[in-house]
């Protein structure tokens, strides 16, 4: 198996590391600037796509202002592709979406809450349940997020970047759509008031509405101590999700709880991308999934 990475970041990490538990003996290629000369011991650094062939799929995961261009040098050698989270960062190509389609290109666009077994979990309960509200909330301290870096610098307090909590937190409104299905209407609200200073928005708030029920979704980058929870009010009762904990609580009590953590998704979602979408035994989140997502976050 030869896995190309365009984007040698923190999230290329994360998926060097599941990739390598899946196949000790994957070959693993970044597609590097010619003046780049950092080296990652488990990865070859190439400066073309003709420097190797046969690739069984690209990792997309470079700042989400480059995905359009990277996504179209992968349409071109016909490379399916698992692609970072946000897939774009604005609406303006509609036509490189339906070009994937038109090609037959196999794509995934990483949503690993889905993987999350306490998401899993709540997601078969509520098969069961009258649900009358949802609340979601995700809040944690941007510079926290990568020690020994100027978070100031990273893509996520960049606009020009693709940067924002609205669409780099875009996980709670895809798992949202992955329980609920697309909602009837969307209103939206960012800023950037906080005492970060950064140009990209630090707070979203968004109200969706259902045929029974509205979905309110928090996001903030300033929150010291970070909390990431699902709140779900059914007519008997009440679900309270915690993400941090993985667990699941109904009328107050513990009905679930795993020891894994977010960073474990990582692993199970290469592993059924590898095992499954790539063998085109299942359709998950392709391009086209991923798009209409992306409306709910920004669509006027």
């Amino acid at each position: 198996m030869k896995v190309l990475i365009i984007g040698l970041g923190s999230i290329a990490q994360k998926h060097i590391d599941a990739i390598l538990r899946i196949n000790i003996n994957a070959e693993i290629y970044a597609l590097r600037r010619e003046d780049s000369t950092s080296l990652h011991p488990s990865v070859v650094n190439i400066y073309s796509l003709t420097d190797i062939s046969r690739i069984s799929f690209a990792i997309v995961c470079n700042p989400t202002s480059y995905h359009a261009s990277t996504i179209e040098l992968l349409i071109r050698n016909k490379i399916p592709m698992f692609i970072e989270k946000p897939l774009f960062d604005n609406l303006s190509r509609k036509d490189l979406v339906e070009q994937v389609i038109a090609s037959g290109i196999i794509t995934y666009v990483a949503c690993n809450l889905r993987f999350l077994e306490s998401i899993r979990f709540i997601k078969n309960e509520l098969k069961l349940k009258r649900v009358n509200e949802v609340s979601i909330y995700c809040g944690s301290y941007l510079p926290d997020w990568r020690p020994g870096v100027d978070f100031k610098t990273v893509y996520s307090a960049n606009r020009e970047m693709g940067g924002g909590v609205h669409i780099d937190l875009i996980h709670e409104i895809d798992y949202m759509f992955w329980f609920f299905s697309k909602p009837l209407s969307a209103k939206r609200y960012f800023s950037s008031k906080s005492s970060l200073k950064i140009n990209s928005y630090d707070y979203a708030n968004y109200l969706f509405e259902y045929s029974g029920f509205n979905v309110n979704v928090q996001l903030n980058y300033y929150r010291r101590d970070p909390k990431r929870c699902l709140e779900i009010l059914c007519d008997d009762g009440t679900f309270y999700v915690d993400l941090l904990k993985n667990t699941v609580a109904w009328n107050g009590n513990l009905i679930f709880e795993s020891d894994n953590t977010i960073t474990d998704t990582y692993y199970s979602q290469m592993d059924f991308f590898i095992n499954r979408v790539l063998k085109m035994s299942e359709k998950f989140n392709d391009i086209n999934e991923a798009y209409e997502i992306l409306t709910l976050c920004l669509e006027d």
